[in-house]
């Protein structure tokens, strides 16, 4: 009877190679049921219903802050007397310490940065649409060091800025952290022309927002500085901007460019009233000069297009299809 335990015993029905079969199959079925189900539910969707991208597909690359160099030293503060303030990081710090940037002065007083006057009128303008419910992009073209941008972005307005200058850009970066709108501001190294390509352009050292593609128009009011010429991608807006999207506001100072900007957003301007941006430019008749252009120039394709009511408020232009 020594081997009688073995007859008593239960028999091993769930050996480890049978445990290991049933669940397999078990897996097996699972996954067949839940392919099958989502099939079946895919098939049934109607059209429009169908998964889509919330991300539009550009024809440029937009600029990755996460993969750019960190700007350094960083000076940055809040600007004063904003209904909706923002904090913007400085490009140009003047000669140290002889000549300090006018807002370093400022800070080391325990003042706010001075108000931009742009970024008062864009949250002005926007203010406005918002009231009347209206929704869409707003376009910097030239966003130097975001002062635009940021003024729109931190209203809740979606923005897509364009700038050249690496230096601006580092700038921008900063100002995306510190404001904590990486969600609505989109970058976009390049000069925003008429020709898609390469295009020369003249940086300014010692005063950045001065840099143009004109040589002389960067060195027009600043002529000991010097200039280098490098070169950067320009693209049509025309190019960049998707006709489905609405666009609520285009901003444009680049230093007596404008005209050439101005015609690569020859669609954009030429949507119906009710859909074509409010425009602001810079109407420097020197600037404009030093890039073979003229304010009457502007003034006349912009009539051919529709905008017939253009102000003047200071050296800038804001025209609407009124």
């Amino acid at each position: 009877m020594a081997n009688a335990w073995k007859r008593d015993k239960n028999p091993k029905f769930l050996t480890p190679k049978a445990l290991f079969s049933l669940l397999s199959l078990s897996l097996l079925l699972l996954f067949s049921f839940f392919f099958l189900s989502t099939r079946s539910s895919t098939q049934n969707l109607a059209p429009d219903l169908a998964i889509k991208t919330s991300i539009p597909v550009r024809a440029i690359p937009s600029f990755d802050c996460f993969k750019c160099p960190q700007s350094h030293p960083i000076i940055a503060n809040m600007v004063e007397n904003l209904k909706y303030p923002f904090i913007y990081s400085l490009a140009d710090l003047g000669n140290l310490p002889e000549k300090p940037h006018k807002n370093i002065v400022r800070m080391l007083k325990g003042k706010p940065f001075r108000k931009p006057d742009i970024s008062a009128t864009i949250q002005e303008v926007l203010e406005g649409m918002r009231i009347k419910g209206r929704d869409g992009y707003v376009v910097d073209v030239g966003a130097n060091v975001g002062m635009a941008s940021f003024a729109a972005a931190v209203m809740g307005f979606q923005v897509l800025a364009f700038e050249p200058v690496f230096e601006n850009l580092q700038r921008i970066c900063d100002g995306i952290w510190f404001n904590r709108i990486g969600d609505l501001l989109t970058v976009f190294e390049a000069a925003a022309s008429d020709q898609n390509g390469n295009i020369t352009f003249h940086k300014l050292v010692g005063r950045l927002d001065n840099s143009a593609v004109s040589a002389t128009g960067a060195k027009l009011a600043f002529k000991s500085n010097e200039e280098v010429a490098l070169q950067v991608r320009s693209i049509p807006l025309d190019d960049v901007l998707l006709e489905s999207e609405s666009v609520l506001l285009l901003k444009i100072d680049v230093q007596g460019w404008e005209y050439h900007v101005l015609k690569g957003a020859k669609k954009l301007l030429s949507r119906q009233k009710n859909e074509a941006p409010y425009l602001i430019y810079e109407e420097d008749e020197r600037l404009l000069q030093a890039s073979n252009s003229s304010a009457k120039e502007i003034r006349d394709f912009l009539h051919s297009v529709g905008y017939s009511h253009c102000t003047q408020h200071g050296t800038d232009a804001h025209c609407t299809k009124d």
